[in-house]
């Protein structure tokens, strides 16, 4: 979404079961003290732990990251005249093997693989572009209401963030929509959900979203719009000068992996890097 520069204050690696209740009653515009000391989350803490890193292409103002098929990062850009579809080795993400421009009027936002497709938003044009997952090629283009910011692909559908507490599940095929659920913590509506990226199968789906504003990734169920699980990230590329905010997550295929290893990296930052979760 919207390119102005990074204004939430850099977070701790974790934050504590207080913090979470805070980060539910700041998101519903709840600034009482009291309030938030009487408010005590169930919702888990994560941690993570940072495993390695690899070089990031700096100039990369990151909207869209994911893990393709056949191992490489799939990596989607924003900001107009700059924008940006492009495929890359996870282990040095600035030597593109495939890549896109999108035309000037139009601000690149999320993206996802969905079998040989690769769907990718505009910020505010309304316009979804169908590519080729080969060749990143245009082959169609879908059109949809509001904002586009973050997308991923649980298998059997697409899901879709537009900066609001919504996510919206659409059609790969069509990209029409089929259902929405709102994302809670605490009972309480999340706004500014981002970068999204869906993990699991069946009845142990996940989507995990970065939200705007701010260091911290959610867990999301997406069968009830519950956040099971909080962490609040830290990493020393997002304070080098120039950095925006931290935005792009994306589930570690890699052969040998561990559980819950993710790649993350942020707006305009010079490092990707691998990080594992894990409950306090």
């Amino acid at each position: 979404m919207s390119p102005r520069v990074q204004s939430a204050p850099r977070g701790a690696r974790t934050v504590s079961v207080l913090s979470v209740a805070m980060l539910a009653l700041t998101m519903t515009g709840c600034s009482a003290a009291e309030d938030a000391e009487d408010a005590v989350s169930t919702v888990p803490v994560l941690t993570a732990e940072i495993t390695d890193e690899h070089p990031f292409d700096s100039s990369s103002f990151t909207q869209g990251l994911e893990v393709m098929p056949e191992g490489d990062l799939l990596v989607s850009t924003g900001l107009n005249g700059e924008s940006r579809i492009y495929r890359a080795p996870v282990d040095d993400a600035t030597s593109p093997t495939v890549s896109d421009d999108l035309d000037e009027r139009y601000f690149g936002e999320g993206a996802t693989v969905h079998g040989d497709r690769v769907w990718q938003l505009t910020w505010k044009s309304g316009v979804a572009f169908a590519r080729d997952a080969d060749t990143l090629e245009v082959t169609d283009e879908a059109s949809y209401d509001g904002e586009g910011w973050g997308l991923c692909s649980d298998g059997d559908r697409l899901v879709m963030s537009d900066g609001s507490p919504t996510l919206t599940f659409r059609d790969p095929t069509t990209f029409a929509p089929t259902d929405s659920v709102e994302v809670t913590l605490d009972g309480e509506p999340v706004d500014e959900i981002n970068e999204l990226e869906c993990t699991g199968t069946g009845d142990e789906r996940t989507v995990w979203a970065n939200v705007w504003h701010s260091d911290r990734i959610l867990r999301i169920d997406p069968a009830t719009g519950d956040v099971t699980g909080v962490v609040d990230l830290d990493l020393p590329a997002g304070d080098r000068d120039g950095a925006d905010v931290l935005n792009g997550i994306a589930e570690n295929r890699a052969d040998g992996a561990p559980d819950n290893s993710f790649l993350v990296t942020g707006k305009l930052w010079d490092t990707l890097y691998e990080v594992q979760f894990s409950e306090e």
